[in-house]
């Protein structure tokens, strides 16, 4: 049975394909769990499908699965190793006082190391040195935090193991095309090429476009635009609050007021850890709506004793326990969905939230009740314990405002220290990528076996090695991988593929092959890399086969596609987490990233058809 010549088949897995990627863009629900019901419905429309139980799991035994769960693993290694921290600190020092010297050396550095190691945490160790660095540079953290992310993006297109899609484009390269997986080194030609030209573009034009949207020199409480919501106010000896508990405060205002430290006679107290009880004379912070601190210090007779009002250094005495700072929630954060007050940052880290900075909004009351999403930026009460906890785990990327103070004041050694099985895990990671692009064994295997080494020679706990994956990309990644095959199956890939290649009969062959880049890096800017490379590169492999053209060369447009999506904020990890130190706006990806897009479009084309025909 078919409609206008499509089969029923085909359509179905047409509509699967819809219903995954009206949620993809939506985000209804998370990105995973969509890949999850893609694998569910696969299997229990087998008839239709072509996909049966063991077909829909086998993304989960793909080779690509395999090598990306180890690859987060060997760059946790590499990351504990402390040379990327060290390496941002000296940049820090010798670029200071310079935007020119600050953008090439952040571009310049991270897109290199982008191609070896995972660019994610490259871009998390970054972020605060940056922010820190534009600070002292004088210029807005928004004009080095875009580059940064694109750097790392055009870094991943050097080698195989640089993103998650080379990966899984090597194992189709593998299985539908008639040769072996692709080599360690075999596009870095190309890549480099692409690199350069974005690194110049990026100095040149993108420097230009990129707007400064976070206020040079404006201290977190200016940033956050939170002065009309700070208040210091003084306990009267009269005062009902006489004499009781002060963690009790925040109940009696009902979350309208929140208690954030007490002075009292050269003393600092952290409102959400102490256990003291107000005194006559206190000095009490708050974070609140003006309606609601005038209410609060009517009910209990206080005083306003913030003359010239409170500002960031009121929370930089040498005396307090407590810092402001921002903290990024990351898309493998344990927080997203939930609310503050479910996530018990306060009860249990002693952080306390101020504001909600979601790309250009700003959300300052009522923040408690406000459920966490990917690129978040947090305004954060939070002490040297907390900053600790979480620079060891994934679940918020918390940047201290005193970070480049630190650096003045201490050695890169002393910050960053090495530790002691730098060399060890050094040498694993150029065994595990040596090993690849000499062919001596499979990538998964080498990769498999670094991470074996770097665990049984205490580089990496089994702990650490498990925290490091980021399992819903992996997740992801297998759920979407039958899609490819179901479309293989039904007959989908072909039907679409014999549209693209009706193209053929009015443009030359060339320019289809941009078209599908074009095409690509759309579909990736609006659902996951991932996802985007599954659907297209059945269809461009097809395609080529009914143009004669290179099936390879094709199958490398997409894959490069795939890998540098410019546009839009979701379209890649490292643009959510810039989001929001960036003060960015949606538009902003679109203004800078277009350009870059359209550009790297010609370029790559162009780059593949010098490189290997067409």
């Amino acid at each position: 049975m078919a409609l206008a010549g499509v089969p029923t088949a085909a359509l179905v897995v047409f509509a699967l394909i819809g219903v995954a990627l009206a949620l993809f863009v939506s985000e209804v629900i998370p990105n995973d769990v969509t890949a999850i019901g893609i694998v569910v419905a696969l299997a229990a429309l087998e008839p239709w499908t072509g996909v049966g139980a063991r077909a829909a799991i086998s993304g989960f035994a793909n080779t690509a699965t395999v090598t990306i769960v180890a690859m987060y693993m060997l760059s946790a290694g590499v990351q504990r190793t402390g040379l990327v921290q060290r390496l941002g600190i000296h940049l820090a020092r010798i670029t200071r006082g310079s935007e020119t010297r600050a953008l090439a050396a952040t571009i310049g550095t991270t897109g290199p190391i982008a191609g070896l190691i995972n660019n994610t945490p490259v871009v998390a160790v970054f972020i605060p040195m940056i922010t820190d660095l534009a600070r002292e540079t004088g210029v807005s953290p928004s004009k080095l935090l875009l580059p940064l992310s694109y750097a790392a993006i055009l870094g991943g297109t050097l080698t195989l193991i640089g993103t998650s899609t080379n990966l899984l484009a090597s194992e189709f390269a593998a299985t539908l095309l008639d040769r072996g997986p692709i080599g360690m080194f075999e596009f870095t030609a190309l890549g480099a090429v692409v690199l350069v030209v974005g690194l110049a573009y990026l100095m040149t034009v993108g420097r230009w476009l990129t707007p400064a949207r976070i206020p040079v020199d404006a201290d977190l409480v200016e940033e956050f635009e939170l002065e009309d919501f700070l208040a210091e106010l003084e306990v009267g000896p009269e005062s009902p609050l006489v004499d009781r508990p002060i963690e009790r405060l925040d109940d009696r205002t009902d979350a309208a007021v929140t208690p954030l430290q007490i002075r009292r006679n050269g003393e600092t107290f952290l409102a959400a850890e102490t256990d003291q009880r107000f005194r006559p004379g206190d000095v009490v912070v708050v974070n609140g709506s003006r309606t609601a601190v005038n209410r609060l210090r009517r009910r209990f007779g206080l005083e306003r004793a913030d003359r010239g009002g409170v500002t960031a250094e009121t929370f930089a005495d040498a005396d307090s326990p407590d810092r402001l700072g921002k903290a990024v929630v990351p898309e493998t954060s344990r927080f997203l969905g939930e609310t503050l007050s479910e996530s018990r940052l306060e009860a249990f880290h002693g952080m306390t939230v101020l504001a909600i900075r979601r790309g250009s909004d700003l959300i300052r009351t009522g923040v408690g009740e406000v459920p966490l999403e990917a690129g978040d930026l947090l305004l954060v009460q939070t002490t040297p314990e907390s900053v600790e906890y979480f620079a060891e785990g994934d679940d918020l990327l918390v940047i201290p405002e005193d970070a480049l103070d630190r650096l003045d004041e201490a050695d890169a050694g002393a910050l960053a220290p090495l530790s002691p099985e730098t060399p060890v895990a050094v040498a694993i990671m150029v065994a595990v990528v040596g090993l690849a692009a000499l062919d001596v064994l499979p990538i998964v295997i080498a990769a498999l076996g670094g991470v074996f080494a770097m665990v049984v020679t205490g580089c990496l706990s089994s702990a650490d090695a498990y925290d490091a994956v980021s399992w819903n990309v992996v997740f992801l990644l297998a759920g979407v991988i039958p899609l490819g095959l179901a479309m293989e199956a039904t007959g989908g890939a072909a039907l679409l593929a014999e549209a693209l290649v009706a193209t053929g009969s009015v443009l030359p062959l060339v320019a289809v092959l941009l078209l599908f880049y074009v095409v690509t890096g759309l579909l990736a800017n609006v659902i996951t890399p991932v996802a985007t490379i599954v659907l297209m590169i059945p269809i461009a492999v097809d395609a080529a086969a009914r143009l004669d053209a290179d099936g390879f060369t094709f199958l490398l447009a997409v894959t490069f596609a795939s890998a540098t999506s410019f546009m839009t904020p979701v379209g890649y990890q490292t643009n959510l987490m810039v989001y929001g130190p960036g003060g960015y706006e949606f538009a902003d990806f679109l203004r800078v990233g277009g350009p870059l897009q359209l550009l790297l479009s010609v370029v790559t084309t162009l780059g593949i058809v010098a490189i290997w025909g067409i």
